[in-house]
């Protein structure tokens, strides 16, 4: 086999191919207890689930190699029976599959793409974390795995981005963290008084460059507002390190700078990143991670 990997939707036409790579590729993976019911597929079964909501079929060469099935999960893409023939692992076809069921998502105007996994299955859990996926929930042996679609808003005035910043704080709760990334001048401590007028903190909200972090009392009921800058911190921050005089689970936290430094802080965040560009415009591009934002729509 030396040709392109060809990828196409699919629906109950294609049953008998896909029930072929479930069993083959099932059976070898190892012994589970309870056993995995996938084997227990018929190509009825499998075409009442492509006829419901279709699926993806991964051929080689003419030949099916990979496959998977779509379920529907409220505003989510499920996805199921993730299949991969043992004669062409190494050639990204279990990529292929992810990455295409993540693009399906965004076609059909869903939220994200949610996936269950077995605990017993570590090589696989490993797999869709490198994908982008991360757990949601457990069910016994079984975690739920989640990835949601990023979502991208052109704010044309820095008025504009300070307003969305006030709008994003209705979605914020005390313990939650946004991160923002961005050039100089993109609009991060913008947004970011945006957010701390929604909140309703005290205080002036400026760049913390030169004290690293800030705390903003709430003026009533509310989460404080911590604002820290990582531009000068090493690769990989904690908050416990920077002495401040609030607890975080009690307030939200906005970390500029906070890519590939901050990501540890919650697994469940928003990763907001803002471009500008000559015309003053700025696009924010925001990634809900994690199951706190599973039912939210930004």
């Amino acid at each position: 086999m030396s040709g392109e990997l060809v990828i196409s939707q699919v629906g109950g036409e294609r049953a008998a191919d896909v029930l072929a790579i479930v069993h083959e590729s099932f059976a070898n993976r190892p012994a589970l207890d309870p056993p995995a019911s996938a084997l227990d597929e018929t190509e009825e079964s499998i075409r009442r689930a492509l006829e419901g909501y279709g699926g993806l079929l991964v051929e080689l060469d003419g030949e099916p190699v990979g496959s998977l099935i779509f379920e529907e999960r409220g505003r989510l893409l499920g996805v199921r029976r993730v299949g991969v023939l043992e004669r062409v692992r190494g050639l990204g076809v279990a990529a292929q599959l992810a990455s295409r069921a993540f693009e399906v998502a965004a076609e059909r105007h869903l939220g994200g793409v949610e996936l269950e996994a077995r605990m017993e299955l570590p090589r696989t859990l490993a797999f869709w974390r490198r994908m982008g996926y991360v757990e949601s929930g457990r069910n016994g042996n079984r975690i739920t795995m989640l990835r949601l679609l990023p979502v991208t808003r052109v704010l044309p005035t820095p008025e504009s981005t300070r307003s969305y910043g006030a709008w994003l704080a209705t979605m914020l709760s005390a313990g939650d963290v946004v991160l923002l990334t961005g050039d100089l001048g993109a609009g991060k401590t913008t947004l970011t008084q945006g957010i701390g007028e929604g909140l309703g903190v005290r205080g002036l909200v400026t760049s913390p460059t030169f004290v690293i972090a800030r705390v903003h009392p709430p003026t009533g009921d509310g989460p404080a507002l911590v604002h820290v800058d990582a531009y000068r911190l090493g690769d990989s921050l904690e908050l416990d390190d920077l002495d401040l005089d609030t607890d975080v689970d009690t307030a939200v936290t906005v970390v500029e700078w906070g890519e590939g430094k901050a990501e540890g802080l919650a697994e469940s965040r928003l990763q907001l990143d803002l471009a500008r560009a000559d015309d003053d415009t700025r696009t924010l591009t925001l990634t809900p991670v994690g199951p706190r934002w599973r039912d939210l729509h930004f």
